[in-house]
């Protein structure tokens, strides 16, 4: 019964407000995963790539269901309220090409360094960043999208209009996104474990890399609900720059240490339950 009221209270706030705890549930279930680390003294590497392939497969998965097919949706809807004449297409278009730009954008700006490798071979402009820093910051990119994600989500219900998403769609998204953020969490706090750092350090230093969400997922709801028209834009542009980080770093990165089918097979599972996940919920 508790439950139940807890997700009525839920469903009547605004749509900024239940950003805010989308993405607070995200950044938690990081910081449950990166809590893994007072349990474990060693990680094995197969499970890490099969996480990275799983993270993979839900961004994937989301960025379709969740973002590009409700943005389809938004058009048609603006289209029939004599909002837009531009094609169907146009919007979810130029959204997607938005976001993975700027996702190229950041990439190229902000200094960080992918998981297994060393600090020599850190991207983004010379900094004296130490390799700590550097881990995070390069989880924390793959974050912005999902952030964003689950705040467009949630703002585009402001509008109460027929565009393909409702609340449940949105709550399946915030859980996805905050499922695979949990091997995130283990995935950073590990290695630094690794590197001789407390268990303590270790998890904090983990859990910090979601802090972008709760934020981006603000953001996110806050420009849906000011600037209805741009709707289809957000929602295609939070699945390009999802895409851009799956395609630029998860992938690769879950393929680097020769485990090639379990991260194959870990995507492919991703990629299910968040399917299942919108589908049942949304």
């Amino acid at each position: 019964m508790e439950n139940l009221d807890i997700y009525k209270w839920f469903i009547n706030q605004s749509p900024v407000l239940q950003a805010l705890i989308g993405g607070l549930f995200t950044w938690g279930l990081t910081a449950l995963g990166a809590s893994l680390v007072f349990f474990f003294k060693t990680s094995n590497r197969k499970v890490l790539d099969m996480c990275l392939g799983f993270t993979g497969g839900v961004m994937i998965a989301a960025s379709f269901w969740s973002l590009l097919s409700p943005a389809i949706a938004a058009v048609e809807k603006q289209q029939e309220l004599g909002i837009t004449n531009l094609p169907v297409w146009f919007a979810p278009a130029v959204g997607f090409l938005l976001g993975a730009l700027f996702l190229y954008y950041l990439d190229k700006k902000i200094p960080h360094l992918h998981l297994f490798e060393p600090v020599e071979n850190a991207e983004g402009p010379k900094t004296d960043l130490k390799k700590t820093e550097l881990l995070v910051l390069a989880i924390a990119l793959h974050n912005i999208p999902e952030g964003l994600a689950v705040g467009v989500a949630f703002g585009a219900l402001a509008h109460g209009m027929d565009i393909g998403i409702e609340i449940g769609g949105a709550i399946a998204l915030a859980i996805g996104m905050g499922i695979q953020n949990a091997p995130e969490g283990f995935a950073v706090s590990m290695p630094l474990r690794r590197q001789g750092f407390s268990k303590l350090k270790s998890w904090q230093w983990g859990q910090m890399s979601a802090i972008v969400e709760p934020i981006f997922a603000v953001i996110g709801a806050a420009i849906v609900i000011l600037v209805y028209p741009i709707l289809p834009y957000a929602l295609a542009f939070a699945a390009g720059a999802m895409i851009f980080i799956v395609i630029e770093e998860v992938v690769p990165e879950s393929q680097r240490g020769g485990n090639t089918d379990i991260a194959s097979l870990g995507l492919i599972g991703g990629f299910i339950i968040m399917m299942c996940l919108d589908v049942a919920l949304g």
